[in-house]
């Protein structure tokens, strides 16, 4: 308890505190050392001498200097590694020549050659242990002294350079306890990197048990969407929480941290990589152009407004009905902004509902938007249900006021959002975007509109999403909130597929969408393998850090 108590205090201490310890402790060595060269010399333990003066003086005078130069008292001592030693071998290499060359070549009354020779091997070896030691004592054996045992244990997938800076970073930290390293390269398993064993995946279960495992953290950021969905699918029997690291673009800079650590993407379900864009399509209608988003406060709109964003606009305009969604997209973008270099686009947050006539007129005659991404609807099949009124009011009524607006006002592309559900509807949500899709079809087809621009001025065309992971109308934030609560989650049937995209990719379709049309096209994305909602909600319950509640795990904590 009292070591404890002595380590709490030095670790407590102020750095200038700390760094005055370290040059008292190097000022001893220098003089330690040269006594130690004398009788080493001698071949016996000798008294002090006065004649020695001047080679402790020169050791001093030279040693601290340097070790200030080469920044060894700018390191921290507990989370000293390889590059901190090294800069003490720089040091001393510099230290070794001009004392040798003073008190070994050139000579000094009453000192013997030796010690210029012998003396800065010692002082290699006393700082160099010394530097060591307090590494091991005030990391290490400290962290064991708090009760390192009693910490949630963490496994680090991959053992690669990732894997290694990960654990070095979980080490440094109090909070998990790095058991080991899980890697699928059988001739690493058995032997340790950084001190911390490698284990194939079979001995999970073990590892689990008696090590009280909690975490499995992926360490392989060029890992592809299959293989870590594998790796995942391979997890499935046992009770531990997966998180993962960044893509290897946000590791370019070899460093590492706690905040790195993210949840396991939910996009991983897709089974398939996503779809990268084309970034002549972006530009195309974006880059220079004023840009209007409808429903730029919903999960769509806002993930268009960001992509959009991102292609360089020379003014973005975000209409929205809610005023707080609102005021939340265009902080989120000031701020995204702010963190840019170079000229920023124009940011104009307009209040205003799709099917205000009136207003969406005066904003396009104010602005006059070259491009305009139509948003606004609502989507959720229910309330849609309950108040098919409303529903169509907003989704066909409003579809119909932005594209006449557009007509008239001289838009030079008008993309409507609409859903796979327009496709043989079976809902009046479905059937509203049905209809809004006519809608704009036959404004394409040359409907004729009153004003100044007729519609063949504007190119009209239609996207078709599937359903989007993590948007408001996805049964992903429904899951999670049935999660939180500690289920059940509910399915209609356990046996229904559904195609998925990520609300990026959504996003961007929309922009290249609107680049490639040329009039009363419908554009869908190709989605990959469909998706099993059953194995949705099994996945979102694992990546949880939780089980099912079935037949073969009873003891689970989520019934679906």
């Amino acid at each position: 308890m009292k070591s404890n108590t002595v380590f709490r205090w030095f670790l407590a201490l102020p750095r200038p505190a700390k760094r005055v310890l370290a040059v008292l402790h190097d000022g001893f060595f220098c003089g330690f050392t040269v006594w130690l060269a004398v009788c080493l010399r001698l071949e016996r333990w000798a008294a002090w001498s006065p004649s020695y003066t001047p080679a402790v003086v020169g050791a001093v005078g030279l040693a601290l200097p340097l070790f200030a130069y080469f920044g060894l008292y700018r390191a921290v001592f507990r989370y000293a590694g390889w590059h901190a030693m090294l800069s003490l071998i720089r040091a001393i290499a510099v230290y070794s020549f001009v004392y040798m060359l003073v008190f070994t070549v050139i000579g000094v009354p009453g000192v013997p050659r030796s010690v210029g020779v012998v003396q800065p091997l010692l002082m290699f070896l006393m700082v160099g242990i010394s530097r060591v030691g307090v590494r091991f004592f005030l990391g290490d054996l400290y962290r064991r002294m708090l009760g390192n045992a009693s910490l949630p244990g963490v496994l680090i997938y991959g053992a690669g350079s990732a894997g290694r800076q990960l654990a070095s970073a979980l080490r440094n930290g109090h909070e998990q306890r790095v058991v080991g390293f899980i890697d699928d390269d059988a001739r690493l398993h058995g032997h340790t990197v950084d001190g911390l064993r490698v284990h194939g995946a079979d001995q999970l279960a073990g590892l689990i048990a008696k090590q009280h495992v909690g975490h499995v953290l992926l360490a392989m950021p060029s890992l592809g969407r299959k293989e870590r969905n594998a790796i995942v699918q391979g997890m499935r029997p046992y009770p531990v929480h997966v998180r993962t690291l960044p893509g290897v673009s946000e590791l370019a800079s070899g460093k590492v941290s706690l905040k790195d650590v993210q949840e396991l993407d939910i996009a991983d379900i897709l089974g398939r990589e996503p779809v990268l864009p084309n970034g002549i399509l972006l530009n195309r209608n974006v880059r220079g152009k004023v840009v209007l988003v409808t429903g730029a406060g919903g999960s769509i709109g806002s993930e268009l407004c960001r992509q959009v964003l991102k292609c360089a606009p020379a003014c973005l305009l975000l209409v929205e009905m809610n005023e707080f969604s609102l005021y939340q997209i265009h902080r989120e973008l000031e701020d995204a902004l702010a963190a840019q270099d170079g000229p920023s686009p124009e940011l104009v947050p307009l209040l205003g509902s799709a099917q205000n006539e009136v207003r969406i007129g005066a904003i396009m005659a104010a602005w006059h938007p070259h491009t305009v991404y139509h948003a606004a609807a609502y989507k959720h099949v229910p309330l849609v249900e309950y108040n098919p009124g409303e529903g169509l009011r907003n989704n066909v009524w409003g579809t119909l006021v932005c594209a006449r607006a557009a007509a008239r006002h001289g838009v030079q592309s008008f993309v409507l959002i609409s859903t796979d559900k327009a496709v043989r509807p079976t809902n009046i949500m479905g059937s509203s975007k049905r209809m809004a899709e006519l809608v704009v079809q036959a404004f394409a087809a040359g409907a004729p509109v009153a004003g100044p621009a007729g519609a063949a001025a504007t190119c009209f065309s239609i996207v078709r999403f599937g359903n989007v992971l993590g948007s408001s109308g996805s049964v992903v934030p429904l899951f999670r909130q049935q999660i939180a609560k500690g289920g059940p989650i509910t399915l209609t049937h356990a046996e229904v597929t559904r195609y998925f995209m990520t609300i990026p990719e959504a996003a961007e379709l929309v922009v290249q969408a609107g680049a490639m049309a040329s009039g009363g096209e419908v554009f869908v994305l190709d989605m990959g393998e469909s998706v099993r909602i059953m194995d949705l909600a099994y996945r979102m319950v694992e990546l949880s850090g939780m089980r099912v509640r079935d037949a073969s795990c009873p003891e689970g904590e989520i019934e679906i």
